[in-house]
């Protein structure tokens, strides 16, 4: 909701109250929605390599409800608060009124991008998919989130514009900052009925050693039986890892994973790799159709 009552009339407030061009207004709205659809990538680089999902989006939740705030203030506090326009008085900005709303909006950003790729994915792993009732409870509790996400965007793009437009853009943005903090103190009331994923390191470090390891056996013949492929042992991934099954689309990158069972070739973390990972390296760089 947050997100959406800003964007929906972000281009209306730089017109109006911050008195930018069309050009102008347009270039910068498309500027902060880019970086907002950016930094997710590095909220799961970090999320997953480093942090783990609860506390990167714990961290990313502080940043966004500064942001929040930040923003309210500045439509809000009289010095901060950009001027009215009129016959008589003076339009300009003062350039700490743009450094204020213009920081705010990428704090924000920052924390959006820990915040959109993690909150999903804590849910998920609230769900063991090798138990019937939680591999169905996970079904229906993404029903449900994505119900509260569209909730969330009618509301945002009706009762908030509105109050925006109509009442002021202190009320339109502080019903989102009161909001964002409510979700927040929720998700922390939940903290010790949660499940934590421990990070499962970098997913690029993984993809790169399928791309080398391939490389190195491009001449390789790849083996008829499936048996002869290297694959981890299964208590590696009930370490908070998940298997991804062999697909018949493979190819060349099976070269990767196939090794010489009487040990001609040393073993190294760069000279094979497992079977399941060779396939999530080729779903995340498009190999898979």
């Amino acid at each position: 909701m947050a997100y959406c009552a800003i964007s929906s009339n972000l281009f209306l407030y730089l017109t109006t109250r911050l008195h930018q061009g069309t050009v102008t207004a347009a270039n910068n709205v498309t500027n902060w929605v880019g970086t907002i659809w950016m930094t997710p990538i590095l909220g799961a680089y970090m999320a997953d390599a480093h942090l783990g999902r609860y506390w990167m989006f714990l961290i990313a939740c502080a940043i966004y409800l500064t942001g929040m705030c930040l923003l309210t203030l500045s439509v809000s506090v009289p010095g901060l608060r950009p001027p009215t326009c009129d016959t008589t008085g003076d339009c300009k900005i003062s350039t700490l009124q743009y450094g204020m709303f213009f920081g705010a909006l990428y704090t924000l950003a920052v924390g959006t991008g820990g915040t959109k790729p993690n909150i999903s994915t804590i849910g998920a792993d609230q769900f063991d998919d090798f138990e019937p009732k939680e591999k169905a409870r996970k079904l229906s509790f993404f029903n449900w989130w994505m119900f509260t996400i569209f909730v969330g965007l009618l509301f945002g793009n009706t009762v908030i514009v509105y109050i925006q437009e109509n009442v002021g853009w202190s009320l339109g943005y502080g019903i989102p900052t009161v909001g964002l903090a409510i979700s927040i103190t929720v998700f922390l009331a939940g903290t010790p009925f949660y499940r934590h994923r421990k990070p499962a390191g970098s997913p690029f470090t993984r993809m790169a050693k399928v791309i080398v390891a391939a490389a190195r056996k491009w001449s390789v013949t790849i083996p008829s039986d499936s048996k002869e492929l290297y694959e981890i042992d299964l208590g590696h991934y009930t370490n908070g890892k998940t298997r991804i099954d062999s697909t018949p689309t493979l190819s060349r990158h099976e070269g990767a994973i196939w090794w010489n069972v009487k040990g001609t070739e040393a073993a190294g973390g760069w000279s094979w790799v497992a079977e399941g990972q060779v396939d999530g390296g080729d779903k995340k760089i498009g190999f898979e159709n």
